[in-house]
């Protein structure tokens, strides 16, 4: 066990390495949630005297923009935490060394988190500093819906990152893309309710329509609904679980195909 700890260790390591010696590898991680925030702050400082909703609502769009931002910067953050190792064409040495699969996965996974704090952390002070809204004023459940949405945005890149393992960098659109296509289904800016009742059924398959849903609850009724948290922390460690052993047959499939040392850019 001491072993994997200190190869796991490595593997983040090399990435903070990297982000030390490049910076700009993590301006996009702060610059593009920073740039939407702004926009939606004044766009909700527009709304306010002429939407009695917004008004009621507070920071309601910035809550969704912050909480949305969890999920695309985890996801993109462990695609790119992995896809370095392609790009380099370091893959073919990591798997010729003691590294086991999930020790990889779990190193990209710890990097894609400390991404996802150091781009989101400066970005929700930003929106307190500009437009006088803490995200911390969720209280509690704020953790709660970090960390649901942190692993559902890890199922979601370890899938695409065994995708791209297998099929190579033809597939890197999708690690992109793959977490837009489930956002108008997810509930950010709107209740789940107004989707059409078909819709309404994969949302409720989908964690993070729970977390949104209970946004808005706290923002409009100052109510915390902890069975539905529940219920949707147990739905991202199924697509967890789901997601990692997607990557684990991918790179079983790549190993037999002999794939692995041929990709790179």
């Amino acid at each position: 066990m001491s072993g994997s700890v200190g190869r796991i260790h490595a593997l983040v390591l090399r990435h903070i390495y990297i982000w030390r010696s490049s910076v700009m590898r993590l301006v996009d991680t702060i610059y593009w949630p920073a740039v939407q925030m702004v926009m939606w702050g004044f766009m909700t400082q527009y709304l306010l005297p002429q939407a009695s909703f917004v008004a009621q609502a507070g920071g309601i769009l910035l809550s969704g923009l912050l909480l949305w931002e969890v999920v695309v910067r985890g996801n993109l953050s462990l695609s790119i935490a992995f896809l370095e190792e392609m790009w380099s064409r370091n893959l073919g040495h990591l798997f010729v060394s003691p590294i086991r699969s999930w020790e990889m996965a779990t190193g990209i996974i710890i990097a894609a988190l400390l991404r996802t704090l150091l781009g989101l952390i400066p970005v929700s002070l930003m929106a307190w500093a500009f437009f006088g809204f803490s995200i911390y004023s969720l209280g509690l459940p704020l953790l709660a819906f970090f960390a649901i949405l942190q692993m559902f945005s890890w199922s979601i890149g370890l899938a695409m990152s065994g995708l791209i393992m297998r099929v190579g960098q033809s597939a890197e659109t999708f690690a992109w893309a793959a977490v837009f296509i489930l956002m108008p289904i997810s509930g950010v800016y709107y209740p789940i309710s107004v989707l059409p009742h078909w819709l309404q059924v994969l949302s409720y398959g989908l964690p993070t329509s729970y977390v949104f849903e209970g946004m808005r609850a706290i923002l409009l009724q100052h109510t915390v609904h902890w069975h539905l948290l529940g219920l949707a922390f147990a739905l991202s460690v199924a697509y967890l679980v789901a997601g990692f052993q997607i990557f684990l047959w991918f790179f079983r499939a790549s190993r037999r195909a002999g794939s692995l040392l041929s990709q790179g850019e």
